[in-house]
């Protein structure tokens, strides 16, 4: 009986966590909604793609599991949380995955530049885990707007 109430103790974090990403799919954002749309079914590259799934106490918006490849959407209120969003892209990171991000609004206005992102990433973890390198992996891509933002300021005169 004892031993059965630790077990249950120990199990109840994880349950907790299933049953928070089971209602985040039931409760998507509207970028949530219209990325899934591009991404199930294997439609980037033949890739699959889960959503709202838990991994190590966090739960991935978007992960390509064959490519270990976690797609993050932001919404406003992470530019008041960078502490927290880093400090969850070290455990992920530490779980072997690779880490992107996107500002909402990225994904509902420029949709297909993020699919040629995010497919230029699966294609650069394809072609790192094919290489057989033994260092650390990739680390998590600025946004989308930070690397436009580089590229006008590159393109200035």
């Amino acid at each position: 009986m004892i031993l059965s109430l630790v077990f249950a103790a120990l199990r109840r974090p994880v349950d907790q966590c299933r049953f928070r990403a089971r209602d985040l799919r039931s409760n998507a954002t509207d970028a949530e909604r219209h990325l899934w749309q591009r991404l199930r079914m294997s439609q980037i590259g033949g890739y699959k793609f889960r959503r709202q799934v838990p991994i190590g106490g966090y739960i991935a918006d978007f992960v390509c599991p064959q490519m270990k490849l976690i797609i993050e959407l932001d919404g406003g209120q992470h530019a008041e949380q960078t502490d927290y969003d880093l400090q969850r892209s070290r455990v992920l990171l530490g779980a072997g995955f690779r880490v992107v991000r996107y500002w909402n609004d990225d994904v509902l206005l420029r949709t297909e530049d993020v699919l040629d992102d995010i497919l230029r990433a699966l294609e650069s973890l394809k072609s790192y885990s094919h290489g057989n390198v033994k260092s650390t992996p990739p680390q998590p891509s600025p946004s989308l707007r930070e690397r436009e933002g580089a590229k006008a300021t590159a393109e200035e005169p």
